[in-house]
């Protein structure tokens, strides 16, 4: 079969895992993004704004493909605001496209949000009981993931194709200019404490210092995705999607510090703001940038302090339950240093960092 992709949201970290994914597969690959400058190879570009309806229903014209994935998000100022613009990116893409019933699947990238509430409800009412599992109801609160997942049943049910939801934890991956990149801010944090003498600081909660934890690759996440939308048993089903292996902030930071040939600091016993410690060091990382000769001078379009100290200043514990999938096929695994390092190192070789 020549499967045919419409990935929204193709620049993005998981866009672009899960391209290089499917153009690795042999897949005709539509790339969908505001700015397609950074699309992987092999990629056919769409330029269009999701939340531009005419816009979007000109670029897609004569397009007719066999999947779509969406995995990307807008970021507004209240969980209100969130659930109409993402619901409604997503609402516009189905109408947009000439042929809709002639999809096969769609999928839908969404997080472990949908077990914690959005950031500005974390740590309210009682902690959610781990780990976290695809049984679990949904809060009694505004989500945008749940908005996301009603437009996404419609949209399946009234054109007759299969659908897959995949909840990732924290994303590790390459991408710049990504709203939530915690593998890049960290580097970028490490780099700038090298440089400078800043301590290597943990900066999240007690809880996450010493509980366990897990992360989910990009590429594990794309693995995960490719399965669900070609398997059977992936169909019309929500899917939790980490490494596999789960791991504590206490051993994990001096294994980063140390690979970038820092002392990890003594952990404070609370949380340190990595906003409040990465303010005012764009000069420090414009010296960096012309020193080493570094690809990006937008500090801000590396880092995103404010999402890193979000997930990290979480005051319950995370982790995640795979057995779901892994029961209906899907064996992926990756190993989570591993994701952090192979990441440094792409970031390296291509003089993201110093």
């Amino acid at each position: 079969m020549n499967h045919k992709a419409l990935i929204i949201g193709a620049t993005g970290m998981v866009g672009q895992n899960l391209a290089n994914r499917l153009v690795a597969e042999g897949w005709t690959v539509h790339g969908l993004a505001r700015r397609v400058e950074a699309l992987p190879s092999g990629v056919l570009p769409i330029k269009a704004d999701t939340l531009d309806p005419v816009s979007l229903r000109d670029a897609l014209a004569g397009l007719s493909p066999s999947h779509v994935f969406f995995t990307t998000w807008t970021r507004r100022e209240t969980e209100r605001e969130n659930c109409i613009a993402n619901s409604a990116m997503l609402r516009n893409v189905f109408e947009a496209l000439p042929h809709p019933e002639r999809l096969a699947h769609a999928s839908l990238v969404t997080g472990l949000k949908h077990y914690l509430g959005p950031f500005e409800a974390y740590a309210k009412g009682a902690p959610p009981v781990t780990p976290f599992r695809e049984t679990m109801p949904r809060l009694d609160v505004e989500n945008f993931y749940y908005a996301q997942e009603d437009v996404l049943f419609e949209e399946a049910e009234k054109h007759g194709f299969s659908w897959s939801v995949h909840r990732p934890h924290t994303v590790i991956g390459h991408a710049v200019g990504n709203l939530m990149n915690m593998g890049t801010t960290l580097a970028v944090y490490a780099s700038l404490c090298r440089a400078t003498g800043l301590p290597f600081v943990f900066p999240g909660s007690p809880v996450q210092w010493s509980s366990l934890t897990d992360v989910t690759d990009a590429r594990q996440l794309a693995r995960q995705i490719h399965w669900a939308a070609t398997s059977p048993a992936g169909r019309n089903e929500a899917f939790n999607v980490v490494n596999g292996d789960v791991f504590r902030w206490s051993g994990l930071w001096p294994e980063l510090a140390a690979w970038f040939g820092l002392e990890a600091a003594p952990y404070p016993g609370h949380a340190t703001s990595l906003e409040t410690m990465l303010k005012g060091k764009e000069g420090d990382w414009a010296a960096l940038v012309a020193k080493y000769g570094l690809a990006e001078p937008e500090f801000s379009r590396l880092a995103s302090p404010w999402h890193t100290d979000a997930d990290l200043g979480r005051p319950v514990e995370c982790v995640t339950d795979m057995s779901k999938s892994r029961e209906l096929g899907f064996t992926g695994y990756q190993s989570t240093c591993g994701s952090f390092f192979d990441l440094f190192t792409q970031l390296r070789a291509q003089r993201y960092i110093p």
